[in-house]
C-alpha cells in the first residue's frame, strides 16, 4: 500500500521517527528523512535502504519555516510529489515551569508546535493543487492532560491538537480529499530521556506503562495507510488519560500533584546532554530506543483494536475485543 509512495518524516534520525522510517523502508516507500542530526540521519537512511525502501536525507531545523519549505522543494525534485507527510520532530525541557528560561520555552514551542505548523503548511501547499495527500500528526496523551515538569511540551501538544482540528475542518469545508489524522502516543522508550534539556537533580524517565517506539511506529504507519479516522490512540495509558481528563479532571490534578513528579524520576544522575539548541545526534547515533528496554512493552491492545475495528464491529465485537485485550496484554 505504501510501496513507491513519497513519505516525508520529520524527526527521522532518532526515537519514534527512526522507528517509523524503518517500517516505511520495509514497506518499500520512498522516504524523505528530515532532522538536524546528520549522523543519525545517515545511519537511518542506510537502514531504510537495507530494509527495501529508498531514502534521502534532508537536514533541516523544523522550527525554521524557510528550511522546511526548502526541504519540501528538494523532496519533490528528488523523489517526486509528496504523498504523505508525517510530523514527529520535537524538543523539550524537563524542569519546573519557573526554572525554564523564556528563550528555552520559546524554542520548545518553535520546534514542537510550530515545527508541525510549518510541516503541515509545506505539505498542504503541495498537496492542495493535486487534491490529494495525507498528513499524520504525532500527538500524545499529554495533548489532553498536562503533567508536572513538562509544561512546555504539554502546551505544545495541546496546541497541535487544536491546530489540527482547525485545519481538518477547513479541508472539509473545501470538500478536499486531503486527509489529516492524529496518533496519540503513551510513554515511550526513546532517547528523549537522554537528550532533552533537564534541570532535574535525577535522570528523567517515562511515566509507566512504557512502550517501545516500534509500537508507536506501527500505529503511525497504519494511520498513514488508513487516514479516514480523525484520531488513533496507542496504549492503555493514553486511553485512560483521555477518558480520565474528560470525566474526572479535578481528581487527576490532585493525583498528579501528589505523584506526577516522582513517577518521572530515576535514581540516576542526569545525562548532561541536550538537543534543544543543537542536535544531540550530530556525531552520535542514538537509534530508536532509550535505556528502558527492560520495562518497555512491545505490543498495545489499542493498536490491534484500531487496526481490526471494522471487522470487530461487523462480528459483534464485545467478546472478541475482550479476548484480544487479554491476549495482547499478556505479551511484551
Amino acid at each position: 500500500m505504501l510501496e513507491g509512495k513519497v513519505v516525508v518524516v520529520t524527526g527521522a534520525s532518532g526515537g519514534v521517527g527512526r522507528a517509523v522510517v524503518r517500517l516505511l523502508g520495509e514497506k518499500g516507500a520512498k522516504v524523505a528523512l528530515v532532522a538536524r542530526g546528520e549522523t543519525g540521519l545517515a545511519t537511518a537512511a542506510t537502514e531504510v535502504g537495507t530494509l527495501g525502501g529508498t531514502a534521502k536525507v534532508y537536514p533541516a531545523d523544523v522550527a525554521d519555516h524557510e528550511q522546511v519549505e526548502a526541504a519540501a522543494d528538494s523532496v519533490e525534485r528528488d523523489l517526486g510529489p509528496i504523498d504523505i507527510w508525517i510530523n514527529v520532530a520535537f524538543s523539550s525541557v524537563f524542569a519546573r515551569f519557573q526554572d525554564i528560561e523564556p528563550e528555552e520555552f520559546e524554542r520548545t514551542t518553535a520546534v514542537t508546535y510550530l515545527g508541525y505548523v510549518w510541516g503541515t503548511r509545506a505539505a498542504l501547499r503541495r498537496m492542495r493543487p493535486r487534491g490529494r495527500g495525507v498528513i499524520v500528526q504525532t500527538g500524545s496523551a499529554l495533548a489532553y492532560r498536562g503533567i508536572p515538569l513538562q509544561s512546555a511540551y504539554c502546551g505544545a501538544k495541546h496546541a497541535i491538537k487544536g491546530f489540527t482540528e482547525s485545519v481538518r475542518t477547513e479541508l472539509l469545508d473545501e470538500g478536499s480529499d486531503i486527509k489529516v489524522t492524529m496518533v496519540h502516543l503513551p510513554a515511550l522508550n526513546t532517547p528523549q530521556f537522554d537528550w532533552v534539556l533537564s534541570r532535574l537533580r535525577k535522570h528523567p524517565q517515562p511515566v509507566p506503562p512504557i512502550y517501545q517506539p516500534e509500537v508507536a511506529a506501527r500505529a503511525i504507519v497504519y494511520a498513514a495507510e488508513h487516514p479516514s479516522r480523525r484520531e488513533y490512540w496507542v496504549g492503555g495509558s493514553t486511553v485512560g488519560t483521555i477518558l480520565g481528563e474528560r470525566l474526572i479532571p479535578g481528581l487527576l490534578d490532585r493525583y498528579l500533584g501528589a505523584f506526577g513528579v516522582k513517577s518521572q524520576l530515576t535514581d540516576e544522575k542526569p545525562s548532561g546532554v541536550s538537543n534543544l539548541w543543537s542536535p544531540a545526534d550530530e556525531d552520535t547515533d542514538y537509534g530508536a530506543h532509550g535505556e528502558f528496554d527492560a520495562e518497555a512493552k512491545t505490543r498495545s491492545p489499542q493498536v490491534w483494536l484500531s487496526q481490526h475495528r471494522n471487522h470487530l464491529l461487523a462480528a459483534g465485537a464485545g467478546g472478541i475485543a475482550a479476548a484480544a485485550v487479554a491476549a495482547l496484554g499478556r505479551r511484551r
